[in-house]
Parts: C-alpha cells; structure tokens; sequence
C-alpha cells in the first residue's frame, strides 16, 4: 500500500513561483511512475508531468518551460517547481504514483492571483 502527502500549494501572484512536494510512503519499485495532476473548479483533472525513477519526464504542452519534475527515490520525493505562474493554473494539484494501479494523495490548493 501506497500513501502520498502533498504540501507546499498556496497563494502567489501572477509571474511567482511554488514549489510543491509530494512524500510517498511504503515501498517503491524501479517501474514506479510518479507526477502531478490538477483540477481546476468545472474542469476535468489533467497531467501535469511526470517523472520515471530513471528520471524521464513529460509535460503538459501548458507547463513546459515554466514547471520542472523531479524527484529522490532514497527519500521517496518528487517535486513540482513552478516558475511564472499564470492565473490558468490555479487547481488543486495532486501527486499520484502509476503501478499496477494508481495511488492519489489528497492533494494541495494553488492560487494564482492576476
């Protein structure tokens, strides 16, 4: 069983940065894929990257160039560092972690003020 807490979300204006973090507990394997999503009021929940334990990345056409992915599989972290912030992101951004089924964590508000 896997057990993911998000933190770090909050309010920014506008050209800001946040840098979000995600803490997996139990075990995690080599074919692990973890990322982020988010879904903003009325919308579908979306991709927002993702990240292999060999650290190959995707990104969602709307964050690239802006949001890195990254992670520490000693520690069972990944990261979400968001630099200019536009008020189209604010969601709620969830880490998730992909294996034979899909763990969420509870997931954490970021607000992007214009």
């Amino acid at each position: 069983q896997v057990q993911l807490v998000e933190s770090g979300g909050g309010l920014v204006q506008a050209g800001g940065s946040l840098r979000l973090s995600c803490l997996a507990s139990g075990t995690i394997f080599s074919s692990d894929v973890m990322g982020w999503y988010r879904q903003a009021p009325g919308k579908q929940r979306e991709m927002v990257a993702s990240i292999t334990t060999s650290g190959v990345t995707n990104y969602a056409d709307s964050v690239k160039g802006r949001f890195t992915i990254s992670r520490d599989n000693a520690k069972k972290m990944v990261y979400l560092q968001m630099n200019t912030l536009k008020p189209e992101d604010t969601a709620v951004y969830y880490c998730n972690l992909v294996r034979f089924e899909t763990y969420w964590g509870q997931g954490t508000q970021v607000t992007v003020s214009s």
